[in-house]
């Protein structure tokens, strides 16, 4: 592809050089750089790409995207933003396919991934092939790509467009993470629908204060990226949200709203309600556990009406559906009952816990940890919510990655040690697990939370293959023979 194809809807400061030239590749990585290739100069805060150009221009690099003029002999488009920059050539590179497709995001601290999933079930089984973007990976048909990240870099985000389009896929449903938003990976996009979950403490590590963390979740929600906002207005940054959209589309339980629910009853297998969908009324059984799950429920909903599902279809998509692996995943039901959620912030966890006692006929307990490297202050807000809505507490690890995990525990177990103090300190997680099933009587639920599918364990910069679900079987199966 020509340069100067590429480069057409960017903001140029400067060009020194030939645009003229053909592209056959585009890197942000200097040692992926080959014959040919567009390197983008990106400031990671660990590294500055700015530094590797002379790197890249022995390695092959024909010209470079950058923000300041550097010292080399290739082509130099100059930006003010390469991150922006970046997403657009992205865009341009893969043929600018996602003009062609309706995108809908899901914004939100807790949520995202159930909410996207059940929009993804509920488009497909009415017939509108979606694909499905988030922290467990993406999935359209039988394809999966596994990825780290909720939000893929651009280059990889619009080569899965891409590829989802030549598979037929004109529409995907996307997790847009708020640092996503702040990197600009989902910049120049245009969206049929943003949808608004919820906003609560999370991330503190990288945004400093809640304010920022705000501003990076509101920045989503513009009327030149967002045809439509669908925005949970039991939720305080959520009405703010709406009041300032004149065009939002709004859903709720104690609010009104434009879609909501009512005679909502739960059950440790499952929730029925009633929903008003746009003044169309129907009741929804479904296995999804938690009243915060009748808030997904609705922002799914809602969102499948507005990009043209019917209520009898999204009613009939709703029926039967489970969430997502890892998300409130029963995975044991016998005597007592194991669930493994991803809850890894206080507003999660609170959500989680307070859900399930409500059905808990036996004791609740709840098994987790808290991230090494990450918001430090959240970690006593979750031992007290821990404390307050469990009766017994396993504390453990997570993935402590540099951190000393007895640090990070004795940190969680200050706020256990604020409630009801009934607990105990298991640091090595699979005997943690271990320790909460032979703890647990007769209709017990233990909730072991803050991992969901995750298949690693994170320690001193190396993952170690391990799985929450595949340790309670094991677990399970050398107990009951």
């Amino acid at each position: 592809m020509k340069l100067i194809d590429l480069i057409e809807n960017l903001s140029v400061v400067k060009i020194i050089g030939d645009i003229n030239l053909e592209i056959e590749n585009v890197q942000i990585d200097s040692n992926a750089v080959s014959k040919n290739s567009l390197f983008i100069c990106i400031n990671g805060g660990d590294y500055d790409g700015h530094g590797f150009v002379k790197q890249t221009e022995k390695y092959g690099a024909v010209a470079v995207v950058t923000e300041k003029i550097i010292d080399c002999g290739i082509t130099q488009i100059v930006v003010e933003d390469t991150r922006l920059a970046m997403s657009k050539i992205a865009s341009a590179f893969y043929g600018n396919v996602c003009e062609k497709m309706k995108l809908i995001g899901v914004v939100g601290t807790n949520g995202k991934t159930t909410t996207a999933h059940l929009i993804g079930k509920i488009l497909n089984s009415a017939g509108i092939k979606c694909g499905v973007i988030g922290t467990i990976g993406t999935f359209y048909g039988e394809y999966f790509v596994e990825h780290d990240l909720t939000t893929p870099d651009p280059l990889n985000l619009h080569k899965i467009l891409y590829d989802m389009f030549q598979k037929g896929y004109k529409t995907a449903v996307m997790e847009v993470s708020a640092h996503a938003l702040y990197y600009k990976k989902v910049g120049g996009l245009n969206f049929e629908v943003g949808v608004f979950t919820n906003f609560s403490r999370d991330h503190l590590d990288f945004f400093k204060d809640m304010e920022n963390y705000k501003k990076a979740k509101r920045s989503f929600f513009d009327e030149n990226q967002c045809k439509y906002m669908v925005v949970n207005v039991d939720d305080v940054l959520g009405r703010e949200i709406a009041n300032e959209n004149p065009k939002a589309v709004t859903y709720g339980v104690e609010n009104p709203a434009d879609v909501f629910a009512i005679d909502i009853n739960e059950s440790s297998y499952g929730l029925n309600f009633v929903v008003n969908l746009f003044d169309c009324v129907y009741n929804v059984n479904s296995s999804l556990v938690g009243k915060f799950n009748v808030y997904n429920a609705l922002g799914a909903s809602t969102t499948s009406a507005l990009v043209g599902v019917s209520p009898e279809n999204v009613a009939r998509g709703l029926q039967g559906i489970k969430g997502p692996s890892g998300r409130m995943e029963l995975v044991y039901d016998g005597d007592f009952k194991v669930y493994v959620d991803y809850a890894h912030t206080p507003g999660g966890l609170k959500n989680l816990l307070s859900s399930i006692k409500k059905s808990c006929n036996g004791r609740l307990i709840c098994v987790f940890g808290c991230g090494g490297n990450r918001d430090v202050g959240k970690r006593y807000e979750m031992g007290q919510i821990s404390g307050e809505y469990s009766d017994f507490t396993v504390i453990t690890s997570d993935n402590p990655r540099y951190e000393e995990p007895m640090d990070i525990i004795s940190q969680v177990e200050k706020g256990v040690l604020s409630t009801n103090k009934n607990y105990v300190i298991v640091q090595e997680r699979s005997s943690a697990i271990r320790y909460a099933i032979e703890y647990a009587q007769a209709e017990d639920v233990i909730v072991v939370a803050g991992k969901g599918c995750e298949n690693y364990q994170e320690v001193l910069g190396i993952k170690r293959p391990y799985n929450d679900k595949d340790t309670i079987k094991e677990i399970i199966g050398s107990i009951r023979g």
